[in-house]
């Protein structure tokens, strides 16, 4: 499975507060919107009562965010705190609820059922592999592997052959289908396609006289053609390195960093030419940089516990009221404030969750702000951090709810230790080594959300972490040799994830989630105070 820096590692854009719970319901309910192929009517959601879904979806709007692809929003849409209301003046249910998911295997599976206007219906069970990235796992009672970064074609056929034929015309219309998927069903077989760009509209008619022949000779129940739209790039090549070695390597036979050679994977894989990727990854710094700038604000929107801290604390740094104060306070105060901004519901990008969506963004406004970097400078220092988490993706998860805090906010700091290595001009194997000792300095770290928020500890969290990639990537810098790579590195932190008890892992069931003072926090309503 190929692993994308834009659809997997930076990113998505998203409403705050969590990529996991926030931006992949988004991702979920767009994806089989797209396949219900209409308007839907209803929608309903059931979450698995022993996973991660019921305890937090409310807390972190995965409704309200849901709902937004019900109905066919942007994920990045202003209106989104008036979703729920819009369904229902627009005569859409939107359900959710809590119960028993016989045969559940992971703590983010939801099943989802649409209903559109033309009476047709689609089932289908998803799951949500953190960073925003989805699967859909069944559909319509037939496995699946869907991950939204296609054009897949899924349809059950009478035969082998008859699919063949399905694959046949999508070759002749140019849709490039890739791997093709048969799986044995009590009649006939069902067939996935995945395409590198949408069928044409002459193709898809064709292809539905085809099924409806085939079905007609051979006495075939009636097949329904479904066609997914993407809800991320769509890869069209293969990746330039697997591993955080792979990578050293390249970037020293074509002695450039990490930057360069991680920009290059991403073009080649996307099929774009590097001015595109830069152009997107300097769309996101964008975005991330306003998220900073409005978390500084004493006066922005409310969180559900805390209170606005980021602006006081850079300006109390400021006029020397500080124990100590300095460059990595600064960056401390700006991971605060995107962190206040994603609390806030506001629009952050996920770097590489929502729940870690601080250090990056405010290690590069740092490196801008105080380095004196260019934007294409940062942006290049970006692509360093993205490459580390190329390595996460590809060996790990970003999942909080399968491996704790350490692969949202540790595998963060890991990517900016990079940035500020590949920042400072450092080789590739500098940049990885700073990661590694910042991974195997976050080690263990457990994810216990005080009352299911993205608030206790997260904030104070992300700002620790943006501090210590200074620290890290000076201690590599000056002369500490890492005696164990990022490869290794990232293969321990996972082991260890694994093994941390399901109360430790994003459910608020452990660690300071059962704390009396914690439980006793006021929570504000976020969607009220929006409505205002």
């Amino acid at each position: 499975m190929s692993q994308s820096i834009f659809n997997h590692v930076l990113g998505p854009v998203l409403h705050g507060p969590s990529s996991s719970h926030t931006a992949a319901a988004y991702h979920i309910a767009a994806l089989v919107r797209s396949f219900l192929g209409e308007e839907p009517v209803e929608a309903h959601v059931a979450f698995d009562e022993n996973g991660s879904w019921g305890q937090v979806y409310a807390q972190q709007g995965s409704d309200l965010a849901f709902t937004c692809g019900v109905l066919g929003w942007p994920i990045d849409d202003g209106r989104f705190f008036e979703a729920l209301e819009t369904a229902r003046r627009q005569g859409v249910t939107v359900a959710f609820s809590v119960t028993t998911l016989p045969g559940a295997e992971h703590p983010n599976d939801m099943d989802v059922r649409f209903r559109g206007r033309s009476g047709g219906e689609l089932r289908c069970r998803a799951r949500s592999v953190g960073g925003g990235a989805v699967f859909l796992t069944e559909m319509d009672g037939h496995p699946v592997h869907l991950e939204g970064d296609a054009h897949d074609v899924v349809a059950p056929v009478p035969s082998r052959e008859c699919a063949r034929a399905v694959c046949a015309a999508l070759e002749r219309d140019g849709a490039c289908p890739g791997e093709m998927s048969l799986a044995d069903a009590k009649e006939g077989v069902h067939l996935v396609v995945s395409c590198r760009r949408a069928p044409s509209p002459e193709v898809r008619a064709a292809l539905k006289a085809l099924l409806a022949e085939e079905c007609a000779r051979s006495g075939f129940a009636e097949s329904v053609l479904r066609v997914g739209t993407p809800v991320f790039f769509v890869p069209s090549g293969e990746p330039l390195f697997t591993s955080a070695a792979e990578a050293v390597r390249l970037a020293a036979e074509r002695e450039g960093g990490l930057g360069e050679i991680s920009r290059a994977y991403e073009a080649q894989l996307l099929g774009l030419s590097e001015e595109e990727v830069t152009a997107e990854m300097t769309r996101r710094y964008r975005i991330m940089r306003a998220s900073v700038e409005r978390g500084l604000c004493t006066e922005g929107d409310p969180m559900r516990l805390l209170d606005r801290s980021a602006g006081k604390v850079l300006a109390a740094e400021r006029e020397g009221r500080l124990p100590q104060g300095g460059l990595h306070t600064r960056t401390a105060a700006r991971a605060l404030a995107a962190m206040h901004e994603n609390s806030a519901m506001g629009v952050v990008v996920a770097a590489p969750t929502a729940g870690s969506a601080g250090v990056l963004p405010a290690v590069a406004v740092t490196l801008e702000e105080e380095w004196g970097l260019s934007e294409e400078q940062v942006v290049r220092s970006l692509f360093a951090a993205s490459g580390v988490g190329l390595v996460v993706a590809l060996r790990a998860t970003f999942a909080a709810e399968v491996a704790g805090c350490q692969v949202e906010i540790g595998a963060a700091g890991a990517m900016a230790a990079a940035a500020v290595a590949d920042a400072w001009g450092g080789s590739a194997q500098l940049a990885c080594d700073a990661a590694a000792v910042a991974f195997q300095n976050t080690m263990g770290s457990i994810c216990d959300p005080v009352q299911g928020c993205v608030e206790i500890p997260c904030h104070t969290r992300n700002a620790v972490a943006a501090a210590s990639a200074f620290v890290c990537a000076d201690l590599v810098a000056g002369g500490y040799v890492n005696p164990v790579p990022l490869d290794e590195t990232v293969d321990a932190v996972y082991a260890v994830g694994t093994m941390l008890p399901a109360e430790l892992r994003c459910t608020a069931r452990g660690g300071l989630s059962l704390c009396p003072s914690a439980l006793a926090l006021p929570m504000r309503d976020l969607r009220a105070s929006r409505r205002e």
